[in-house]
């Protein structure tokens, strides 16, 4: 049985507008909770898997979100960013983000600086929260899986006055691994209050509180080019390490004031805390120290020491309305906002030497392949290695305006003001920079309505982003910048009821971090890339008791001109493809609504497609293409209790997620069965 939620009344969405699917010119999915519980998705990547759009890139050791949109990633040296409610949240050291208190994920597809500012060229990825409601209901759920996985959840909401309302969401998930040592535990709260100051003004407070431990995992290597000679199970790193621990701690408030139908107001305030800390003990991936190059078997690896700490606030206001200038009817956002994100790295690390000097295993940190035994030298204590604190500022104003040129052609044009700066303090050399510059980001859509049932549309955009890090002068970068185009057809179905859209795009990007080939060890912001291709979505209701998610992707995504890696200064041609992108992505799941014994019944199952993809710059390694199988059944056996099976990897297909390199490539999860029951009230 599907549950509906029931948000508080009046509640807007910030930089939304009012506007139907028809009448959006961009491609945009949203993920919804139904779609969320079909498919098991119960982390962030797990939820952008179901949008071909989307592809995994490296999650640094299982412990970020780490995505690309439409072919284009962000700092690889950052989590990748994503927003909460309209506020920019993702960026951090707050661990994978749980779903726990989410109640849909959008793919807001194309550039979107005119209004958010700052962020990733492809598409920006927004979480929508479960906020409280004036009614009372629950739910408890209890599931344990494979690999000795146990995870609890709760979720209550309910008025304690006829304005005020709570909700309380929490949960803890103790699991083991398919990896060999390699166990995780996390748990986390999310309580929110709404409070009705009046019929028109509306007050909202959420805390998002989590901890998490989580061993650092580099995965599997792949041996001349080729992966399997390991099994998929093997951890090549230290289990005296113990587990890296990444604590949040988050705070949000929004004010929402509606003047009348026509105009409303929204200010809101956002606080995040993110920290990480812990070792690890990781691939060597230096040619000249990497005895696994001569040998075959026996891996040199390094040991870390990271303390990183990040807090990152923003305020925002936006007024949105409706008016008339002569029979052109105007929908406008006009608004603006302000935040400082303090990114506090300490970094230590202890490598061998090259192996030219012949140095010892215990030196090498070494372990055999074929033949790991963990704990055999003493664990090196590493020495400083970086210590710094970036801090970056930014102000913009944006304003939207989506005019009704006649009653079927719109244009929306989106302009947004940045004055931003950024300093750079290097603890270890005792050296300051800093620089500011202003920005902005143009965007020029319309819609054209066929009928009722189908739109076209087109779109150019701009976009940056800002670089982290200093170049062989001690300067920041100059931020990163694309230029975006898109056109598509929008259409429903069955009244509305089955919603697609089919879509075109490419995008060109320019200031890309490489290696700087006159001062080695350094980058400069001199790389190109282009993105381009073609997508179709589908996502509703086929029939009244059968629901549809279809999602498909072909992307072309390459570097525009010759460059060096950023990493090993290795030459890379032009038209090289980019790391981790697949041409073709398929995701399809179906669910049936059936009975039994008079009780509802669901049935379904879904299909993940991901071809094959460059596993290292500057080699022709190849990550090989995959297609995952899962099943799931769902029965109500009671008006109060929910039972739910579900296996995923049917088939136990051998795939793997993403690589950095040939030495740290992430393999997926074999068959796993998870069984839950629920409790609700």
């Amino acid at each position: 049985m599907r549950q509906e939620t029931v948000v508080v009344l009046g509640a807007r969405q910030a930089y939304q507008g009012d506007f139907t699917p028809l009448e959006t010119p961009q491609a945009e999915q949203r993920i919804g909770e139904e779609v969320l519980q079909n498919a098991g998705a119960v982390d962030l990547s797990q939820a952008l898997d179901l949008s071909a759009s989307v592809a995994r890139q490296n999650n640094f050791g299982g412990l970020w979100n780490s995505f690309a949109v439409r072919g284009f990633v962000g700092d690889q040296n950052l989590p990748s960013n994503y927003l909460v409610n309209g506020f920019n949240a993702g960026r951090g050291f707050g661990g994978p983000r749980d779903l726990s208190g989410i109640e849909s994920v959008e793919v807001l597809k194309g550039p979107r600086a005119a209004l958010f500012g700052r962020g990733e060229p492809g598409g920006t990825v927004n979480l929508v929260t479960k906020r409280p409601t004036f009614e009372i209901e629950g739910q408890v759920r209890v599931s344990a899986g494979s690999f000795d996985t146990f995870r609890a959840d709760a979720d209550w909401t309910a008025p304690l006055t006829e304005a005020l309302a709570v909700r309380l969401i929490g949960f803890h998930e103790d699991a083991g691994s398919f990896r060999d040592t390699v166990e995780t535990l996390k748990y986390g709260a999310s309580p929110s209050v709404a409070l009705r100051l009046s019929e028109s003004a509306l007050l909202v407070y959420e805390m998002e509180y989590s901890h998490k431990e989580i061993p650092f995992d580099r995965g599997v290597v792949a041996i001349d080019g080729q992966l399997g000679l390991i099994p998929e199970s093997r951890f090549l790193g230290e289990p005296g390490d113990g587990p890296l621990e990444s604590d949040v701690l988050g705070h949000q408030i929004e004010f929402q004031y509606t003047f009348n139908e026509d105009w409303g107001f929204i200010l809101g305030a956002t606080v995040r805390d993110t920290t990480l800390e812990g070792f690890s003990t990781e691939a060597e991936l230096t040619t000249a120290r990497q005895q696994l190059l001569v040998d075959g078997q026996t891996l040199t690896r390094q040991r870390r020491f990271r303390n990183y700490d990040a807090t990152y606030s923003v305020l925002r206001g936006e007024l949105n309305g409706e008016f008339m200038t002569g029979p052109i009817a105007h929908r406008i956002l006009i608004g603006a906002d302000t935040d400082r994100f303090e990114n506090d790295q300490v970094f230590a690390r202890a490598r061998a030497p090259t192996l030219a000097t012949s140095p010892s295993l215990a030196q090498l940190q070494a372990i055999n392949i074929f033949n790991p035994v963990y704990g055999q030298y003493p664990l090196p204590t590493p020495t400083p290695l970086t210590d710094r604190l970036d801090i970056q500022e930014s102000t913009g104003l944006f304003v939207q305006d989506q005019v009704s040129l006649t009653e079927r052609l719109e244009v929306r044009i989106g302009l947004r003001y940045d004055d931003y700066a950024q300093s750079f303090e290097n603890r270890l050399s005792g050296t300051e920079v800093s620089q500011s510059y202003t920005q902005t980001s143009p965007q020029f859509e319309l819609v054209y309505r066929l009928s009722d049932a189908v739109s076209v549309y087109g779109v150019y955009g701009e976009n940056f982003r800002p670089l982290s890090g200093t170049n062989f002068e001690g300067n920041p970068f100059a931020p990163n910048l694309s230029r975006s185009v898109e056109g598509g057809v929008k259409f429903l179905l069955r009244d509305g009821a089955l919603a697609g859209t089919v879509s075109v795009f490419r995008i060109e990007q320019e200031n890309i971090l490489v290696s700087d080939p006159v001062n080695a060890g350094f980058s400069i912001a001199g790389g190109e890339a282009e993105s381009q291709g073609f997508e179709f979505d589908l996502q509703g209701r086929l029939t009244d008791t059968i629901s549809l998610w279809l999602s498909y992707a072909y992307v072309d995504a390459s570097l525009a001109n010759d460059i060096l890696d950023p990493d090993f200064a290795l030459p890379v041609r032009a038209g090289s493809r980019l790391l981790n992108i697949p041409e073709h992505s398929f995701s399809l799941q179906v669910a049936r609504d059936m009975e039994l014994a008079g009780r509802p019944l669901t049935i379904g199952g879904g299909v993940l497609y991901v071809g094959d993809r460059l596993g290292e710059i500057g080699t022709d390694f190849q990550l090989p293409d995959y297609t995952l199988l899962r099943a799931f059944l769902t029965y109500d056996l009671t008006d109060n209790v929910v039972l739910r099976g579900e296996i995923d990897n049917l088939a136990d297909e051998t795939w793997y997620a993403n690589s950095y390199s040939q030495l740290w490539v992430q393999p997926g999860t074999p068959r796993t069965f998870r069984i839950s029951a629920a409790y609700r009230f």
